[in-house]
């Protein structure tokens, strides 16, 4: 047994610097995080740099069509005029293709744009946590100000909705 302790440590250790690496962002209150481009419902591009200038929030979520982020998205939609009222666009972002996102807005009525992030290039590049030890796309929103400097990062996988209450009290705040 005591031969095998260095390794159980070392194995220890790392599973401790991936969880750690795992939890924070690359992208952090105070910072401009990476500009992308992407694919929205319609096939479009658009650019993090066309929304320069107000506010916007950017939440990922796991996946279209999954109980907690038809929540999340019906959330946003139901409070969409309160965004709108505050100058802010919202931007959903998942891994899932264009004609997904164009079910997927189309059956609940989506109002905003949604994103394909296929192969999940910006979820990483933002460092989005994944949840359950890695086995769920994580559900992380930011809120950017009009110089797209991030004012609020929110997680909350299990409370969706949530994700809507707190994004608006930043907003009230800017």
């Amino acid at each position: 047994m005591a031969s095998s302790s260095p390794i159980l440590l070392l194995s220890l250790s790392h599973l401790l610097l991936s969880v750690k690496t795992a939890i924070f962002a690359k992208v952090n209150k105070g910072q401009v995080p990476p500009s992308f481009t992407l694919k929205d419902q319609d096939g479009k591009t658009l650019s993090l740099a066309k929304f320069k200038g107000k506010p916007v929030i950017v939440y990922f979520y796991p996946a279209d069509e999954t109980p907690g982020c038809t929540k999340q998205a019906c959330a946003f939609r139901d409070s969409y005029e309160k965004f709108k009222k505050a100058g802010a666009e919202v931007v959903g972002i998942s891994g899932d293709d264009p004609s997904s996102h164009k079910a997927f807005a189309k059956k609940y009525r989506l109002p905003f744009t949604l994103l394909s992030d296929e192969g999940n290039k910006i979820r990483k590049e933002w460092g989005v946590p994944a949840d359950l030890f890695g086995t769920l796309p994580g559900r992380q929103t930011y809120v950017l100000d009009k110089k797209g400097v991030v004012q609020l990062i929110y997680n909350n996988q299990f409370q969706p909705e949530k994700h809507v209450d707190e994004t608006l009290k930043l907003l009230q705040s800017l």
